[in-house]
């Protein structure tokens, strides 16, 4: 007779679930039985003051580890972010399940959007109890939601229901919870019925990670096994069924940097790593000894080199392209998920009517576009369309917007896009340009594009600079250099760039 495998979890609506999930996957590739067994945590029973306020540590982890070196169960199923860094003698990782999305999210009621729109919120206050995102959201959250209010927060503990509840209760303008966890609960056939009950009336904002990082390792599930268990060869094969290489390598680079910043639940730093084109993209924000720290670089790093004279095809430098709004404008948003991919849409989104949702290519259109009194729900965050093609396939976004994506792009004329129907909102115009700029572009060694069609504008009135090095970020541009077999040196964006082309 065939074992039946133990997994040991928390007790919570979202352990379960996850536990769950990771049940059937592994049943799915395996053709195994697994079962869950409950255990009850220190964290799960002491929920009145934030983690980093309690003694000891390992909250959520240390009854799960006792269970293990025991064989009570056979595996445990972590969130990984809440495995410290040393682990118990015997304990061993066996898979990392792969992650979807790992960002923050915030929630907040549809009549509070309003309100802040109506200029009548001057101070958000926002729930969370993490160290990390009272430092990020203090510091940033207010450029990003209409009439730049001073963000606050306010102490929130629990589980994901009860925090909903006390959002929904009025105890916060805004909560910010964990993405994942909220996927998670969307996918489950009994959660999901008491998400969409939480959900009622509520938006949301999908943080971007290049400013507001997530806690390294968020959004992982780890598998753990005790290596001396009976069965640990023939345990370790059925678990490799489910290891995401991909995800192991990000959240591995997470772990470190964390743990070089001091780690620990009380560190105010967050930690993101994105894999992108054979990249890892690192944005580390948060402060630590009262030192800010802003770190946003690829992994590999780029080369520095020596540059001649750089251009930065930013509107300052761009003096060959004059963009311009497109005149008598009358564009239908109703039902439409709006992407903005510059600020030079602004004119057509203020002559028409409200979208289901408005989203940003990076996070200075989102900037932009929050101080003209908009509400923005995500970012492409210099990613390119791939990472809203993902955000679409969310189940929790469906929850919370009732309906499918229907993308409506606005972008310059000739524009193309994977995600819908293009609106033309402005023209690239050609100007003349002065001697001294044609001689500065001449002497140039090193270009930052913003667009593939700035490139090819420039290459038309200066071919000599197809002999240059090309730098652009790694979305929609890099692709299309890339297609056009143009060798491109990929950066995090313009900072990087500066930094790699200083003389």
């Amino acid at each position: 007779m065939n074992k039946t495998w133990k997994i040991g979890t928390r007790g919570s609506l979202l352990a379960l679930t996850q536990c769950q999930q990771t049940r059937e996957l592994l049943e799915s590739r395996s053709g195994e039985k697994f079962e869950l067994v409950v255990i009850k945590t220190q964290g799960d029973q002491q929920t009145d003051k934030p983690l980093w306020q309690l003694e000891g540590k390992d909250f959520f982890t240390k009854e799960l580890d006792e269970a293990l070196l025991k064989n009570e169960v056979d595996l445990v199923v972590h969130s990984y972010k809440d495995l410290g860094s040393e682990r118990p003698h015997g304990i061993e990782l066996a898979a990392v399940v792969e992650r979807k999305y790992g960002h923050d999210i915030l929630l907040i009621p549809k009549k509070n959007i309003e309100a802040l729109k109506a200029g009548t919120i001057k101070e958000l206050i926002v729930g969370t109890s993490s160290p990390r995102r009272i430092t990020n959201l203090e510091n940033q959250l207010s450029s990003f939601v209409p009439s730049n209010p001073k963000v606050s927060t306010k102490m929130l503990r629990g589980n994901v229901n009860t925090r909903v509840q006390k959002l929904q209760d009025g105890d916060y303008h805004a909560i910010v919870l964990a993405m994942p966890g909220l996927e998670r609960l969307a996918q489950g056939k009994e959660s999901k019925i008491e998400l969409k009950r939480l959900m009622q009336g509520l938006d949301f904002m999908i943080l971007p990670a290049s400013k507001f990082p997530w806690a390294a390792s968020q959004g992982a599930l780890a598998i753990e096994m005790n290596k001396d268990n009976p069965k640990a060869n023939d345990l370790a094969k059925i678990l490799g069924t489910v290891h995401h290489k991909e995800t192991q390598e990000a959240v591995k680079r997470e772990r470190k940097a964390f743990n070089q910043y001091g780690g620990g639940c009380h560190l105010a730093v967050g930690v993101a790593v994105i894999a992108s084109k054979a990249c890892f993209i690192h944005s580390h924000r948060g402060v630590k000894d009262e030192q800010s720290i802003e770190e946003l670089y690829l992994e590999p790093a780029p080369k520095k080199v020596k540059a001649v004279k750089v251009f930065e095809g930013m509107p300052h430098h761009d003096k060959l392209l004059k963009k311009s709004p497109t005149m008598n404008i009358e564009v239908d948003l109703n039902d439409k998920d709006v992407f903005a991919t510059s600020s030079n849409v602004f004119e057509a989104l203020s002559k028409t009517n409200q979208s289901r949702g408005l989203w940003a290519a990076g996070t200075k259109t989102w900037q932009k576009l929050a101080s003209a009194n908009h509400w923005v729900n995500g970012a492409a965050d210099s990613l390119g369309e791939d990472q809203l093609k993902e955000f679409e396939k969310s189940e929790l976004l469906k929850i919370i917007r009732g309906s499918d994506f229907n993308w409506l792009v606005l972008s310059a004329e000739d524009a193309s896009s994977q995600l819908g129907p293009v609106v033309e909102t402005y023209t690239r115009e050609t100007q003349t340009t002065s001697s001294e700029f044609k001689r500065t572009i001449e002497e140039t060694s090193d270009f930052f594009w913003t667009s593939f069609p700035q490139y090819q504008t420039y290459l038309e009135h200066f071919p000599g600079i197809h002999a240059k090095r090309h730098w652009c970020g790694l979305g929609k541009t890099y692709d299309a250099f890339v297609s056009a077999k143009i060798d491109v040196i990929p950066v995090s964006g313009i900072l990087e760039f500066r930094k790699m082309t200083q003389a």
